[in-house]
């Protein structure tokens, strides 16, 4: 049957969404690096005004974080954070389109957004080759893309509607369907870019293999739509899944599950204010929870990178 799937368009803010597409509009040194050997010791920070990357191996809650390549950051500022994110995300962008025809994106919502917006200035916006780049969710909300809860609208209005990816190659979900439906929509949508060659494929488990995930984390250490204690965490044969009772609203969205997350060729986890600090001490520290987090299950085939402020970062 074929895909319901819906490119690219640009929200009209009205009650009634429209589904039809329509083109696309087109310092000092900030940070520290520092080695994280596991939960029970605690991170050891250095700040450096040349800083060095360590590459260390992921804590572990199973035997696939051991082989995680991370790296981990922390910043003065938000700012400086959003300087860094942006030129690591460049240098990807340049390796991958020099290597293949496309460079497969996927973002979050939450903050994630507003720290790709150096992306959308000089020199990144008139340098990157936005014609091979392919982008996706990692979750959504299952709500018109008009929405205000939108991870469509959040992205489109900060980032999207500012650079000139090819419509066709802007892959959201159906807003048309409903939770599920959208999950196996969105799933067989990726399957015909996996066979077309668009999306690579791990070699180990033939899962889609994105160039880079962009995540944000949750206060209460969730990343995608995958929340702390909900089976949807031990999901392991479906791509995509959906949730209809999130306890953050909206109850109803779509998420990739963690074997495609961590099938990834590059994963930066962005994470900024004070807030998030418990969870990243949980992650990165000695500091504890009953269960695992959902933030320390992610432990992707290729490197690992945390870009943190010091807020974030204040607890470590």
């Amino acid at each position: 049957m074929a895909s319901l799937f819906q490119p690219l368009y640009a929200p009209q803010r009205t009650r009634t969404p429209t589904h039809t597409p329509a083109i696309l509009l087109p310092s000092r040194s900030p940070s520290s690096w520092f080695q994280v050997t596991n939960r029970s010791s605690r991170a050891n920070i250095a700040a450096a005004h040349n800083p060095i990357k360590l590459k260390t191996k992921a804590s572990s809650t199973s035997a696939a974080n051991m082989a995680t390549e991370k790296q981990v950051q922390v910043f003065d500022s938000e700012e400086a954070l959003s300087v860094s994110l942006a030129k690591y995300t460049a240098d990807l962008s340049q390796k991958f389109t020099q290597q293949k025809a496309s460079f497969t994106v996927v973002v979050s919502g939450g903050s994630l957004i507003k720290s790709l917006r150096k992306l959308v200035e000089a020199p990144y916006v008139d340098s990157i080759d936005w014609s091979k780049w392919h982008m996706f969710w990692v979750d959504e909300r299952v709500v018109p893309k008009d929405h205000p809860d939108s991870n469509y609208l959040l992205a489109y209005d900060g980032f999207l509607s500012k650079v000139p990816i090819p419509p066709g190659n802007v892959h959201a979900i159906n807003d048309a369907l409903s939770a599920e439906a959208a999950a196996d929509d969105y799933e067989t949508h990726i399957k015909h870019l996996v066979h077309n060659g668009i999306i690579s494929t791990s070699e180990t488990t033939g899962i889609p293999k994105f160039d880079l995930m962009l995540l944000g984390m949750g206060p209460d250490g969730h990343v995608a739509s995958l929340f702390p204690g909900h089976p949807l965490l031990a999901e392991k044969s479906k791509w995509v899944t959906f949730i209809k009772e999130s306890p953050k609203p909206p109850p109803e969205r779509i998420t990739f599950t963690f074997p495609v997350i961590n099938s990834s060729a590059n994963v930066a986890l962005v994470v900024a204010g004070a807030g998030k600090a418990h969870p990243v001490h949980v992650a990165l520290g000695n500091g504890q929870e009953p269960e695992p987090l959902p933030v320390q299950m992610v432990a992707p085939e290729g490197q690992l990178t945390w870009f943190l402020d010091k807020d974030a970062a204040s607890k470590l």
